[in-house]
């Protein structure tokens, strides 16, 4: 008898039991934590771990941070729908379809190239303002261009989603990593910039490469297909034009006016109201429109939702930073070497219970400094065997709610994701492993 794989709210419900599990087995502890002036987030205090009484989390509370999660995620629920509804409005006009054979027929003969440029559009995206959750809505965009393409669309959402997450794993300027975690280890911005820049643009073209390749199925690449001319309307035009626009937009106000999710969901809003009265769906078929995409999001958002409940018992049961300490703790009497790679694979662990980047450094890095301290090593190599694991988990692990929405969107099984990105993640971190190390001499 075929045993099918668990569906993705299955395997987030099998974390959410596991977490409350550990809650039994895990005493319960805390670090004494400061206000941070210049971050505006609260450190943890080195030496200041203690025991606390006992948290299990009860049977009721499991289930209750089911809802409880997908509230605190409500912000990013309401951005998923609200741009998922624009996008599917907008495909809907036909004008997209149009944009990309138009782009396809352009990059005919360079197909390559074409690829490698969305590669290092979204790793710029993901290097500079974080993005991950904003591709949800893209979904049906990149279905589209696997399919005109004739691609695996899970090399397609690697090279989008997982170009992001590259790009802001090894950017030196990607403000919820690379720059909170310097900050808080009081290293310099310009501090290590060429070095860091250089692996980002390795791991950049190595990840594209690697894609690009292996993404074309091997059916497709002796068949010839023909590619015709497209002629864009100056309506079509129009919604290409205001689409683009709002992303562009959108940039502008995360990087430049501090936008939350509320305001790229206001105005992807408009845009979608807009390019449906211009795309001639009317009133009631632009809202029509709009609802079928609210349908074809939601499961995605449940997803972003369910993965948040994950952290919350944790966080009810005071066990992530005994996890913390039990990982930490062993490195202090070991050569330098090893205790770089046993920060880098330290780092990798802890991201699993703890899915945010930007709270991983204000957890660990106040603690990691003082050990590369007394190891007598850069504060660098803090920096660094934090930020390459933490960004490169968010591919594979299932309780990193973007991923798991966009792959779901998408259509693509959990395992099927796994089965096809392992090799390429793999080597992503065997080369951040080798910076860190390369690192130890570097910054010596």
């Amino acid at each position: 008898m075929k045993i099918s794989f668990p569906h993705p709210i299955i395997i987030l419900l099998g974390f959410i039991l596991i977490a409350g599990m550990a809650s039994y087995l895990i005493p319960s502890g805390s670090f004494d934590r400061i206000l941070d002036e210049e971050t505006g987030r609260e450190i943890v205090v080195p030496g200041s771990f203690h025991s606390i009484e006992d948290k299990n989390v009860t049977l009721y509370e499991i289930f209750l941070s089911i809802p409880e999660g997908i509230i605190e995620g409500a912000d990013i629920l309401v951005l998923i729908l609200l741009i998922g509804g624009s996008f599917y409005v907008i495909e809907k006009t036909g004008a997209l379809q149009v944009g990309i054979e138009a782009l396809i027929y352009r990059f005919r003969k360079t197909q390559f190239l074409l690829l490698y440029l969305l590669s290092v559009a979204f790793a710029i995206c993901g290097a500079t303002m974080g993005m991950q959750e904003e591709i949800i809505a893209m979904v049906p965009l990149l279905v589209l261009l696997a399919k005109k393409l004739h691609y695996d669309i899970r090399s397609i959402i690697a090279l989008a989603l997982g170009s992001a997450l590259v790009g802001g794993a090894f950017s030196p300027v990607n403000p919820f990593v690379s720059l909170l975690a310097q900050n808080v280890a009081e290293l310099e911005f310009s501090e290590g910039l060429i070095y860091r820049l250089a692996f980002l643009v390795l791991a950049i073209f190595i990840w594209a490469t690697f894609h690009i390749y292996y993404g074309k199925s091997k059916e497709t690449r002796t068949e010839v297909h023909e590619i015709l001319p497209v002629e864009i309307s100056l309506r079509n035009g129009l919604i290409l034009v205001l689409t683009f626009a709002g992303l562009g937009i959108m940039g502008w106000g995360i990087t430049q006016k501090g936008w939350g999710y509320n305001e790229m969901s206001a105005l992807f809003f408009a845009v979608g109201i807009t390019c449906g009265l211009i795309g001639k769906l009317g009133l009631n078929g632009t809202a029509r429109n709009y609802a079928a995409g609210f349908s074809e999001m939601i499961f995605a958002g449940v997803i972003v939702g369910l993965a948040r409940s994950v952290y919350l018992i944790l966080q009810k049961a005071s066990i992530i930073d005994p996890i913390i300490l039990a990982l930490f703790e062993p490195l202090e009497s070991i050569p330098s070497q090893a205790a770089a790679i046993g920060l880098f694979i330290s780092q990798a662990l802890i991201h699993i219970p703890v899915p945010s980047t930007s709270g991983q450094a204000v957890l660990t890095i106040p603690l990691a400094t003082p050990l590369v301290d007394l190891l007598g090593i850069s504060r660098q190599i803090a920096v660094l065997s934090y930020q390459y694991p933490a960004g490169l988990m968010d591919l594979i692990i299932p309780n990193n709610g973007g991923m798991m929405a966009v792959i779901a969107a998408a259509g693509v099984k959990y395992n099927h994701w796994i089965s096809y990105i392992w090799k390429s993640w793999l080597l992503l971190m065997v080369i951040g492993l080798i910076s860190v190390l390369f690192a130890l001499i570097w910054f010596a």
